[in-house]
């Protein structure tokens, strides 16, 4: 009886030893996560918000700030797997402005299924393919945003599909209407992306699309919307890389038969002479003098100099950051209340990812 007993209990241990085992092969967890925050003084010394910075996450002045602290969890098991990437801080709710509540923590959160190696849907909430720069501070060399992240999609809700072959891969998906978790209207955005690059990785290119008819009225006196977008990523040597990102929006009234666009360019410098420090030096030109779409006091066309530093211990990510911004009008302040074409500022990150 004794012999009996250890010979199943050694059965079973080898069974769930050998289904542990084949698990293990098909499933994987990944937790991810960061911490950044900054310190930021406009020269001109505004005394009321914006205080000269109309783009994203860095709406102070003279203070210090926690932006945002994030946790990524990511499954998957088999052909199944699921993400969710939860945000808290400005930059969170910044990010998920049309939310409220428990919904602007969640940034991203999707499930996925992939039948085969070259087919991947996804159902969800997600970060924008359209563009350079990320949400993620830990994802960007500027700390600073660009105006056209800031003005182009934060997030889609939705359903994807993406088909890889080699280097190249399309995705066409359906999502709600851009930045929107929820919504009761029926107009849908369609969402699209061609990228392909060289069997080296040293030229990636990224051509992205959203866009939406028959709305009423989704965008400022818009019920038609076409966004194309280029990512232009070269590697000229291990330490000197260069990204392009060229927007370009038009939105149509189609009652009063009017169209509208706002577009926008900007290079990317990257120089790493040590893997300890780098540097990346934006610039950006972007128009939207005509309409007034995007930008305060009856629209300006605004040129933004960028220089980062990135000082690297670790997982540790110290950015100091000197940005010019000059405009075609006088959309920014001085401490004396009185208009300005131009403006410069310091800034000083502290980013930490796992």
């Amino acid at each position: 009886m004794l012999q009996k007993f250890l010979l199943t209990g050694l059965c079973m241990a080898s069974i769930s030893s050998i289904y542990s085992q084949d698990t293990l092969k098909v499933s994987s967890f990944k937790l991810s996560g960061s911490v950044d925050g900054y310190y930021r003084y406009n020269f001109n010394e505004p005394k009321s918000a914006p205080y000269n910075n109309y783009t994203s996450f860095t709406n102070s002045q003279n203070s210090f700030e926690l932006n945002m602290a994030s946790i990524k969890a990511e499954h998957s098991i088999g052909k199944v797997g699921f993400v969710a990437d939860l945000g808290f801080g400005r930059r969170a709710e910044e990010f998920s402005y049309n939310d409220s509540k428990t919904m602007q923590v969640i940034k991203q959160a999707y499930v996925t299924y992939s039948p085969s190696s070259h087919v991947k849907f996804t159902m969800g909430k997600w970060a924008t393919h359209v563009g350079y720069e990320l949400v993620d501070a830990a994802g960007n060399r500027n700390y600073s945003m660009s105006y056209m992240f800031t003005n182009g999609p934060f997030f889609h809700t939705g359903l994807r599909t993406d088909f890889t072959f080699g280097k190249s891969g399309f995705m066409i998906g359906v999502a709600n209407p851009t930045d929107y978790t929820t919504t009761t209207s029926t107009t849908k955005t369609l969402i699209a992306q061609f990228s392909t690059g060289t069997k080296d990785d040293k030229l990636k290119a990224y051509l992205n699309y959203q866009g939406y008819f028959g709305a009423k009225r989704m965008s400022p006196n818009a019920s038609r919307l076409n966004q194309f977008d280029l990512v232009v990523l070269g590697t000229i040597s291990p330490k000197f890389s260069v990204g392009y990102n060229g927007t370009i929006q038009t939105v149509k009234d189609e009652e009063a038969k009017q169209s509208k666009k706002w577009w926008g360019s900007a290079v990317y410098l990257n120089y790493d002479p040590t893997s300890a420090f780098g540097l990346t030096w934006r610039n950006e030109y972007f128009n939207d003098e005509k309409y007034g779409l995007k930008t305060i006091g009856g629209g300006a066309d605004i040129f933004a100099s960028t220089l980062s530093a990135n000082i690297k211990i670790d997982n540790f990510r110290i950015i100091p950051e000197f940005r010019i911004d000059n405009a075609s009008k006088s959309i920014f302040t001085k401490s004396n209340g009185n208009s300005s074409k131009g403006t410069a500022g310091f800034l000083l990150a502290a980013v930490y990812s796992f």
